[in-house]
């Protein structure tokens, strides 16, 4: 049996094919392609249109291989919407989660609805681009025509299929669900001036959402594919895929952010979880996400691209270990580093305000975001062992960044803890997983992740000696008194 994952990040989009042979996943990558924001009418916005044909190009490139039928799930990144019309139609381009026009949203929001009582409700961290604060921003006239608000993988679902539908994971990212009912509340959508009619109804991973619609792509010579609902936050999926195999272990999912958390049965709305900025995203299987969003991989994307010189990221990391390491203490999350006109340029802003060594070399800029970044996650995981109030033995690491071992080390290093690195392809294999699982082949997520287990390979890196670790600890410190200031 066929199936396809659709697995598109804020930077590429990839369509991933497995088959399962001999009790091992084997995947095969059809078709990838590029993903970015453009500036279209004073916003940031994504090309659907583009990634839909992209979609559409992969899966015909499937029906060339001889795929004739497949089941195929969706995933994306979270927060970022689509406005349909009753017609069925785009009102207008979808507005990138990093445009700024909700830069001063969030205290408007809170003088209407108070902080702590968003979060009771919610669960969810407080971040200036939540889908609550781009449609407090979004266009009246707009939102006056909208029949139903789409997120995107549920858009790209409604383009395949005809029919509407609110995968529940990434619809709990929108700070809009209520975390007692699962539903959305009602109080916040009358601060937006919506109703419950303009969401569709919420499904789990793993609903079958309906055939894929042939006449409506009649130049494209598909397969025939049943497209089931899976966990379409693309960080849902990664948890999905990684290959746990203890209790007490957490997860980073190393990209464009570093998301770093534990899976948990039930939600943690504690007055320091809110302080902290912690989120309780919902999982596969009616888990929770209890995580932090570190501001991630995007940062160094960031400084590659206004490098005078083209550096490959090997090179960078080659050059970073160069470097003495730790000569300044960034704060990665600050707002400032969503969406500067100039990283590298803003990353030597914060060191000269806060009157602090300059990264200026290839070398220095590249060890300044690895070395802070492995401290802000030192840091947290430390944390979140405070809240949790038991030990987690082991750092799972999935994604793109799995590959970075000069990252990885300083990491374990810094947390003192064991961490294994693996499968760089987490989020399309925990895709997959609920494909596998819907049709029988898999009998649960326990058994998916031993089978993940199998069929992958992993590298383990532990911490460096003490004597090191003495030196490192005083920087967590250092870390923490950056974040209260910043």
């Amino acid at each position: 049996m066929h199936h396809i994952a659709v697995d598109i990040g804020a930077s590429s989009g990839r369509l991933v094919h497995a088959q399962l042979l001999d009790g091992h996943i084997q995947l095969k990558e059809l078709h990838r392609f590029k993903n970015e924001f453009h500036h279209v009418n004073n916003h940031f916005c994504w090309d659907v249109h583009y990634l839909m044909d992209e979609i559409l190009k992969g899966l015909a490139i499937a029906k060339q291989h001889g795929i004739v039928s497949c089941t195929l799930g969706i995933d994306t990144w979270a927060i970022d919407y689509a406005l349909i019309a009753q017609n069925g139609e785009l009102l207008q381009p979808v507005i990138a989660y990093r445009d700024h026009r909700t830069d001063h949203t969030m205290s408007s929001v809170l003088q209407q609805m108070d902080g702590p009582t968003i979060y009771q409700k919610t669960g969810i961290q407080f971040l200036p681009f939540n889908t609550l604060f781009q449609l407090y921003e979004e266009n009246k006239d707009i939102l006056a025509q909208t029949a139903s608000i789409l997120l995107v993988p549920d858009y790209i679902n409604y383009r395949l299929t005809g029919r509407i539908t609110a995968e529940i994971t990434n619809a709990s990212t929108t700070q809009l669900l209520n975390i007692a009912t699962r539903e959305y509340d009602e109080e916040l959508l009358q601060i937006l001036g919506l109703s419950r009619t303009h969401f569709p109804p919420l499904i789990e991973p793993g609903t079958v959402i309906g055939p894929l619609s042939m006449d409506a792509f009649p130049t494209y010579d598909l397969p025939t594919c049943t497209v089931i609902a899976v966990a379409s936050h693309d960080t849902a999926s990664a948890v999905l895929g990684t290959p746990a195999s203890t209790d007490n272990w957490a997860y980073l999912s190393s990209g464009t952010w570093s998301l770093i958390g534990i899976e948990t049965k039930q939600p943690i709305v504690t007055t320091q979880t809110l302080e902290e900025n912690y989120t309780n995203e919902y999982g596969a299987a009616h888990t929770y996400r209890f995580l932090k969003n570190v501001m991630g991989l995007w940062i160094i994307q960031e400084v590659q691209r206004l490098l005078p010189t083209a550096y490959t990221f090997e090179e960078l990391v080659e050059k970073a270990k160069k470097v003495p390491p730790l000569q300044q203490y960034i704060n990665l999350n600050d707002s400032r580093f969503i969406n500067p006109d100039n990283m590298i340029e803003e990353l030597q802003a914060y060191c000269l305000e806060t009157k602090q060594h300059i990264p200026n070399t290839e070398g220095e800029l590249a060890a300044a975001v690895y070395y802070n970044l492995a401290i802000i996650i030192a840091h947290h995981l430390e944390q979140i062992v405070e809240i949790v109030g038991h030990s987690i033995d082991v750092l799972h690491i999935v994604g793109g960044g799995a590959h970075n071992d000069f990252l990885n080390q300083c990491i374990a290093t810094f947390s003192q803890k064991t961490v294994v690195t693996g499968p760089t392809e987490a989020t399309a294999i925990g895709n997959l997983l609920v494909q596998l699982i819907h049709v029988g082949t898999v009998e649960s997520i326990e058994a998916g992740r031993a089978l993940v287990r199998r069929s992958f390979p992993h590298k383990v890196f532990t911490p460096l000696p003490c004597n090191q670790q003495q030196l490192f600890s005083a920087f967590l410190h250092a870390t923490t008194f950056i974040e209260s200031e910043g």
